[in-house]
């Protein structure tokens, strides 16, 4: 299809449908916890004809696999937020999901900080609000589960190839990611006062147990400007009809980009 790439140009940032002439944003998104870039490839379809998008892949995983995976959530937040500025091209949009939403959010605040180039909205989906800091609710799946265990949880709750489920070495490389962000994700801990002045949009889904209900009012507390929240049918990751077409739920990349004629 054209503009669409084979994702294989960079190992740090992946361009799914590329940039051209048109191009008058880019949605930037970031994996959740044991994920990769593969479940954003199918956004590529759906998405407007002058909207790019890109997806990073964290270290460990993917083109980057030889690396070893990030230790501590600074240092993935370190090596995220240089990947999202090398991304940068014009205006853009950031999304992440579950443990990316919380990413998201770090990686705007620390471009915020250091007076980088502002995402036009951070867009957060299936995550409670960051200033909660890292709760026992938060650390499920935990570290201590099995290997089957973490396999089930996967399964159900996350975004699992068949061809993962049905190849026991696919099944442990799986496994050893997950772990690897678990530990990641354990040794988050919210900045005092940290929070982003660009609007917010909250995605939440009906049927999801692994967030709390009140999820959507409590990112309020960390938005300064405009904010909304949406609710979508389904589960953690919503229906997978939802997912393969969540880019149309978000407003922000249909609207014409600050500074941009009308």
């Amino acid at each position: 299809m054209a503009g669409h790439s084979n994702g294989r140009q960079d190992t740090t940032v992946i361009q799914i449908k590329e940039r051209t002439e048109q191009t008058s944003r880019t949605l930037i998104c970031l994996g959740f916890c044991g994920g990769g870039t593969g479940p954003y490839h199918v956004w590529g379809d759906c998405l407007p004809a002058d909207v790019a998008l890109s997806a990073v892949c964290y270290p460990g995983r993917e083109g980057r696999f030889l690396e070893p995976c990030a230790t501590d959530w600074d240092d993935l937040a370190a090596d995220t937020t240089a990947a999202v500025l090398s991304a940068v091209q014009g205006p853009y949009v950031l999304f992440g999901h579950s443990m990316g939403g919380w990413m998201a959010f770090d990686v705007a605040a620390r471009i915020e900080r250091d007076g980088g180039p502002l995402p036009e909205t951070l867009v957060v989906s299936s995550c409670n609000a960051p200033d909660r800091g890292l709760t026992p609710r938060d650390m499920f799946p935990a570290r201590q589960d099995t290997d089957t265990s973490l396999l089930d949880w996967m399964r159900t709750n996350g975004l699992m190839p068949a061809h993962v489920l049905e190849d026991p070495d696919l099944q442990e490389m799986a496994v050893e990611l997950m772990r690897a962000d678990i530990q990641v994700r354990d040794t988050f801990r919210y900045t005092p006062g940290a929070s982003v002045s660009v609007p917010v949009q909250m995605l939440s889904a009906t049927d999801d147990d692994v967030i709390e209900q009140d999820a959507g009012n409590q990112w309020r507390r960390v938005a300064l400007g405009a904010y909304r929240h949406d609710t979508l049918p389904g589960g953690h990751f919503y229906t997978p009809e939802i997912w393969r077409r969540l880019p149309l739920h978000i407003p922000a990349l249909t609207t014409t980009p600050t500074g941009a004629s009308a």
